[in-house]
């Protein structure tokens, strides 16, 4: 079994974000422009209490899923997507929901 670890130093983690985000109106994807590119997300709908992590090496649009019914999943589309001065939250439908806030923590 190979294993692959990259380390790094409390002072090159220097870089967090946090935040919340309620759609009232259509779902729609939404963008989080953070200034620094994410190395891991972790996202809370504080209504249902789902919720999803994205770490990175992962794909584009995918994260990992827990529903509050103890279920967990690899979403492969509708998830996270990073960019350099962000990420981008779809419209999963456990996650993203009209009139249900959604808490971040992003770390760099």
């Amino acid at each position: 079994m190979a294993q692959t670890i990259t380390v790094q130093e409390p002072r090159a983690l220097t870089q967090l974000a946090t935040g919340r985000y309620l759609d009232t109106g259509t779902v729609a994807a939404y963008t989080f422009t953070l200034g620094f590119k994410p190395r891991y997300i972790h996202l809370i709908n504080n209504t249902s209490r789902d919720e999803a992590f994205w770490i990175e090496g992962m794909a584009a649009a995918s994260a990992n899923k827990r529903v509050a019914a103890g279920t967990g999943t690899l979403i492969t589309s509708n998830g996270i997507t990073v960019s350099n001065t962000g990420f981008t939250f779809g419209l999963d439908t456990d996650l993203n929901v009209t009139n249900e806030q959604v808490s971040f923590v992003a770390l760099a």
